[in-house]
């Protein structure tokens, strides 16, 4: 099955993917920071059993087996959380063949439940995340209060358990420097912007992700609809931003574009940092229909996880010294382009 970020629509909008969050937990064990690792083991077990016998095709993946670059693929690929990738506690993966849903065990919480879908497609997200929920919940009892909802770790994500977000890629907003006007104006909102990986996380190549701060005293349906209309918002205030950059003929945002077109596909050395803001540039002239040199292989957002340092040295099996990446990841984007 085709995976998300293999859509080959996915570099017609600035809007790059939709990604809902569950976090739960089961009621009979602790929480996670008070969890022993014998009843975290077990709970691991049962949690397996109980989506497998609810009829979910999911495959388990033994994470404390995994080597460093393939855990780090995992978190490059947001299939795993970066608190996920550090934890040294026992843990458990549940993930869909095509990457679009997985199943986290024993991270902040019990369980994170997270759905991802290409592009605007947010209620199928939801969807998605809400259909495997159930079937956890008919075979094990959640930690629940009538007055709160759905306790969790931290009491920022108590109530619906729900993070929804948006990846968006918002070069226009950041070259110009409106972002930094944008992200407390949203925050009146309960939105925040966060970088490439979640909380904590830096933006790579203009990638961001919008979500909702706020989990409790609002339904589901309410959270979703004013992530979507504040996403919106700031959509239309990249696309008009980037007509204005591109308004000039020969603008410099143009001459940017295919100088980013020139180097990544003919460069011989190349770091992670540079590459993603090359990247960056060539998807901007695809959205804005500027760039008419033909497009890559595979979208630009998969190049782009493909690119970093774990899933890079994952696809041309070996481990590289930082030179040795720089050329790989170099001959990786003269091969797609």
């Amino acid at each position: 099955m085709s995976k998300w970020y293999e859509d080959p629509h996915s570099d017609d909008t600035p809007i790059i993917s939709s990604r809902v969050r569950l976090a739960r937990n089961i009621k009979k064990y602790p929480f996670p920071i008070k969890l022993r690792e014998k009843d975290a083991t077990k709970m691991i077990s049962e949690m397996y059993e109980a989506v497998e016998r609810g009829g979910a095709v999911f495959s388990r993946l033994n994470i404390e087996a995994t080597d460093a670059a393939e855990a780090r693929s995992l978190l490059e690929r947001h299939i795993i959380s970066p608190e996920f990738f550090k934890s040294k506690n026992k843990k458990g993966l549940l993930l869909y063949e095509n990457e679009s849903a997985g199943v986290m065990l024993n991270e902040e919480d019990h369980i994170r439940i997270q759905a991802v879908c290409p592009g605007e497609s947010m209620d199928d997200a939801w969807s998605l995340a809400d259909k495997i929920d159930n079937l956890i919940e008919e075979q094990q009892e959640y930690a629940f209060d009538k007055d709160f909802g759905y306790l969790t770790s931290c009491p920022t994500n108590t109530g619906t358990g729900l993070r929804a977000s948006y990846m968006v890629h918002l070069p226009a907003l950041e070259i110009s420097g409106q972002l930094k006007n944008i992200i407390p104006a949203i925050a009146k909102f309960g939105m925040t912007v966060r970088g490439i990986y979640g909380e904590g996380s830096d933006s790579l190549g203009c990638v961001y992700q919008i979500s909702n701060q706020v989990t409790i005293g609002q339904s589901e349906h309410d959270i979703i609809n004013a992530l979507k209309n504040v996403t919106r918002q700031v959509i239309e205030r990249e696309k008009t931003q980037a007509k204005k950059m591109f308004s000039e003929k020969n603008s410099e945002a143009e001459d940017r574009v295919y100088r980013a077109y020139g180097i990544a596909s003919q460069a011989r050395r190349m770091n992670s940092k540079e590459a993603m803001q090359l990247l960056s540039d060539i998807r901007m002239g695809f959205v804005n229909d500027i760039c008419k040199l033909p497009k890559p292989r595979l979208t630009i957002y998969n190049l782009m996880m493909n690119i970093q340092p774990g899933t890079l040295q994952k696809l041309c099996g070996k481990a590289f010294s930082g030179h040795e990446r720089d050329a790989a990841r170099a001959e990786y984007l003269r091969s797609n382009f």
